[in-house]
């Protein structure tokens, strides 16, 4: 096949990242997902039942694949070590998505035309071409487009109810995120650090006296070069160019480093240096290294503005945990649910 477009992503992927994963199949053909061949949805096979309605191996699958992508990259598979537990979390969430489906239509919760005709046409521009589209309406639905109202559809109910349920209420204000960083002082202190840059010379391991000596040499030509330098950049570039640590890739920058972190002769320069200094030679066991001090960052507190986004998000999804599991506990306390 050309394109299977395999993923449950594509069919809502403009509607909610929730949404994109929620299109499990109450009828005998499988539900939009990751499916191994053109004629699994005939094999589909029960793994599950929420209430009387059939959860298949085809929605398991899509899910497994939307927890673990990279599976559905080049057939790359499920690595063996990690099957179990997957699965595992994919079958709590297609069980999970069932019930709240069925909790939405329970409440009649509805979807507007508008809105339908709205997912209609971005699911449709997932598609590179026509023929794509088409190609995927006759695997995957056999051409049936009621049955693709029928799935964005669901995928709607789900979203919307868990926005209201879930979404909704685990916003957490301005006040809530102070009075946590009001309480939480030791999250915010921030330790003393040295914002550097380096060049590194390495020998190769288990070197002989030569070789020390040519590493000797080509340190202190960069040092030579690296004292030349007059900014930043200068000294970036020749990071690059000479040194051969991990950091070269990066202008040779460490940002900011914990005091506690630094090699000791590494720390011993720098205390002795000024801002945009370059060092001279630093020797630590075989290979040499230069640095330039970019910053020295006080020990301190972070400020309320400096965090109050992040800690809001934090302790947003944090409280998109509870909620989710509280909700799932809840659905399943009168539901019959049947791992098959």
């Amino acid at each position: 096949m050309k394109s299977r477009f395999l993923l449950c992503a594509v069919l809502v992927l403009a509607i909610s990242p929730l949404a994109a994963q929620m299109v499990a199949s109450h009828e005998s053909s499988s539900a939009f997902g990751t499916v191994p061949d053109p004629s699994s949805q005939a094999k589909a096979k029960p793994v599950a039942r929420v209430n009387g309605a059939v959860l298949t191996n085809a929605d398991l699958l899509r899910e497994e694949y939307a927890i673990f992508p990279y599976a559905n990259q080049h057939n790359a598979g499920i690595p063996k070590g990690m099957e179990p537990e997957i699965r595992k979390g994919a079958m709590q969430m297609i069980i999970f998505e069932e019930l709240v489906y069925q909790e939405a239509e329970r409440r009649k919760m509805s979807v507007s035309p508008a809105k339908m005709e709205q997912a209609m046409a971005q699911f449709k521009k997932q598609f590179k071409t026509p023929d794509d589209y088409q190609e995927f309406m006759k695997v995957e639905l056999g051409g049936s487009q009621e049955l693709l109202r029928a799935r964005i559809r669901r995928s709607l109910l789900i979203d919307e109810y868990l926005k209201q349920e879930v979404q909704d209420r685990a916003v957490v204000s301005v006040a809530e995120a102070k009075a946590y960083y009001d309480k939480n002082p030791d999250k915010f202190r921030t330790a003393e650090s040295y914002s550097i840059q380096s060049i590194s010379i390495i020998p190769p391991d288990k070197a002989n006296a030569a070789q020390l000596q040519e590493a000797r040499r080509h340190a202190e030509d960069a040092l030579r070069q690296a004292k030349a330098t007059k900014n930043y950049e200068e000294f970036g570039v020749l990071a690059e160019k000479l040194s051969e640590d991990n950091y070269h890739v990066m202008m040779g920058d460490h940002k900011a480093v914990d005091k506690a972190n630094l090699p000791p002769p590494v720390l011993q320069a720098l205390l002795a240096m000024q801002i945009g200094q370059v060092s001279d030679l630093i020797q630590i066991e075989s290979f040499y290294t230069v640095v330039r001090l970019n910053a020295h960052n006080p020990a301190g507190m972070k400020t309320f503005d400096q965090v109050k986004d992040s800690v809001r998000k934090e302790l947003a999804a944090k409280r998109t945990e509870q909620l989710r599991a509280a909700l799932d506990k809840k659905l399943r306390a009168n539901a019959k649910v049947e791992e098959l």
